[in-house]
C-alpha cells in the first residue's frame, strides 16, 4: 500500500482530528492513512469545514442539560481552575466562571475561595459569614454556551467554536456521541482522557476547563488554540519544513511539557504534529490525551499510537515506559526539520522493518548539531535514549532557544 506523505496509520483506538483550528477528537480503531478519513488534512479544507456545518451545529443545539443517560459519568475529584500565569501574550477576555446550578464539578478558582483564617470568626455571626463566603459548586450545561462554527469532525463526534454566554470567554467544545463511544468500547479511554487532562496545568499543554454530558453526548470544554495544528502549519512551509530555529523552539517547548507530564507519571504515547496545537502567540500546546496513561509503577504493553511514530519496543509488542515519548520526540524533530517522517516507506511492513533497524537518513542540509540530537533520541534501547533534561540543554537547543 502506498504510504508516501500520507503514511500516518493509527492503531487500535482514539487519536486526533486534524481540525482547522486544531482541537483533536477521537479516531477509530482501524489502521488508516494520514490525511484520510477523519484524521488528515482533508478535514482541514475549506470545503470540509463548511460542509454540513449548519446540520452539525443544529445537532449540538438539540442537546439538553446534564442527564445521566446510559453513560456512566466519570467519577473524578472536582478539578480546580487556577488563574493563568501573567503573560504578554493576548488572552481571551477573562477566565471562565460557570453559572451556579448544581454540583458535579467545582470550578471555583483557588484564589477566589475564602481564606481559612478568615472563616475562623467567633460567634454565630462569624459562622454565618463563613458559610456565606463559601462558594457554591458549579455545573455546566449546553445552555451556558453560544455554539459557533465547527472546528473539526471525527468518528465519535465533532468540535465547535463556542463562547460562554455570561463571560464571553471563547472555548472549543468537543462533542462525543455516546453511542459511538459505547460501540467502540472506549468508555474507559474517554474517562481516562478527562481524568488526566483536566488536572494538567502547563503553558504548553492544552487546558481542559471541564466537562458535562446529556442523554446522548459528552461535552469537553477545552482551551481554544486559534493557530490550529502544527501539522497544518507544517504543510504550509516551503518544502513542508521549518527553519532550524523554529524547530528548536518547538522541540524545547515539547520537552518542557513532557518533563511536566513524566514527573506526574503520565505518558502521552501519541506525540505527532496532528496532536500539537498553536496558541494565540504561536506557542506549542500538547493536545489529545486519548492514548495517555497514568503509569506510576509498571510498564505498558498496548500497541497504540501512529505507525510512523511507534518505537521499536511497541512494534515488537514488548513492555514500554515513558521512554516511548522520547522516541516520538526524535521522530517529530526529524519530521519538522526534513518534511517527512524518518521511517517513511511504501508499505506497512517496510516501515516496521526500518523502525526495528533504526534505519533513516538525515539530509545533508540539516546541521550536525540537529542530527546529533535526533540520533540520541532514535535509539533502539529505551534506556539509552537521551533524557529530557539533557535534551533541554543540548547545544542545538542552546544555540536557537532564548530561555528567559
Amino acid at each position: 500500500m502506498a504510504c508516501n506523505k500520507e503514511n500516518r496509520k493509527l492503531l487500535n483506538g482514539p487519536s486526533s482530528v486534524a481540525a482547522s483550528t486544531g482541537i483533536p477528537s477521537h479516531s477509530g480503531t482501524l489502521l488508516v492513512k494520514k490525511g484520510a478519513g477523519v484524521g488528515g488534512p482533508a478535514a482541514n479544507t475549506a470545503a470540509g469545514r463548511s460542509n454540513n456545518a449548519a446540520k452539525m451545529v443544529g445537532k449540538v443545539a438539540e442537546g439538553g442539560g446534564q442527564h445521566m443517560g446510559g453513560f456512566k459519568a466519570p467519577q473524578l475529584p472536582a478539578p480546580v481552575v487556577r488563574p493563568a500565569a501573567s503573560s504578554s501574550k493576548p488572552v481571551p477576555e477573562k477566565q471562565i466562571t460557570p453559572k451556579t446550578e448544581s454540583e458535579p464539578m467545582d470550578t471555583t478558582p483557588a484564589d477566589d475561595r475564602p481564606d481559612a483564617a478568615e472563616q475562623k470568626q467567633s460567634g454565630t455571626d462569624g459562622n454565618q459569614q463563613a458559610q456565606q463566603a463559601k462558594p457554591a459548586k458549579k455545573v455546566w450545561t449546553l445552555s451556558n454556551f453560544d455554539i459557533g462554527r465547527p472546528l473539526g469532525r471525527g468518528k465519535f463526534g465533532n468540535v465547535y467554536l463556542a463562547r460562554e454566554k455570561e463571560t464571553k470567554f471563547v472555548i472549543a467544545l468537543k462533542v462525543l456521541f455516546k453511542k459511538q463511544v459505547h460501540a467502540q468500547g472506549i468508555e474507559h479511554q474517554v474517562r481516562r482522557e478527562i481524568e488526566i487532562q483536566s488536572h494538567l496545568r502547563h503553558p504548553n499543554i492544552l487546558r481542559m476547563y471541564g466537562y458535562f454530558h446529556d442523554e446522548s453526548r459528552i461535552y469537553l470544554i477545552l482551551e481554544y488554540a486559534p493557530g490550529g495544528t502544527l501539522f497544518k502549519e507544517q504543510q504550509q512551509q516551503p518544502g513542508k519544513r521549518f527553519p532550524e530555529k523554529r524547530c528548536a523552539i518547538y522541540v524545547y517547548s515539547l520537552v518542557s511539557a513532557l518533563i511536566y507530564l513524566h514527573e506526574r507519571n503520565v505518558i502521552h504515547r501519541d506525540i505527532k504534529p496532528e496532536n500539537l496545537l498553536l496558541g494565540h502567540g504561536g506557542e506549542l500546546k500538547i493536545a489529545d490525551f486519548g492514548w495517555s496513561v497514568h503509569e506510576p509503577t509498571s510498564s505498558r504493553t498496548t500497541l497504540c499510537g501512529t505507525l510512523d511514530y511507534l518505537s521499536p519496543e511497541m512494534v515488537q509488542g514488548q513492555p514500554h515506559t515513558k521512554t516511548v515519548d522520547l522516541w516520538s520526540l526524535g521522530v517529530l524533530a526529524y519530521e519538522l526539520l526534513c518534511g517527512k517522517a524518518p521511517f517513511l516507506a511504501t508499505t506497512y511492513e517496510e516501515t516496521y522493518r526500518k523502525i526495528m533497524k533504526v534505519q533513516y537518513t538525515v539530509p545533508p542540509d540539516v546541521t550536525k548539531a540537529a542530527s546529533h540530537l535526533i540520533s540520541r533520541l532514535l535509539v533502539k534501547d529505551p534506556a539509552s535514549r537521551m533524557p529530557l533534561e539533557n535534551v533541554a540543554i543540548h547545544p542545538w537547543i542552546q544555540l536557537h532557544v532564548d530561555k528567559k
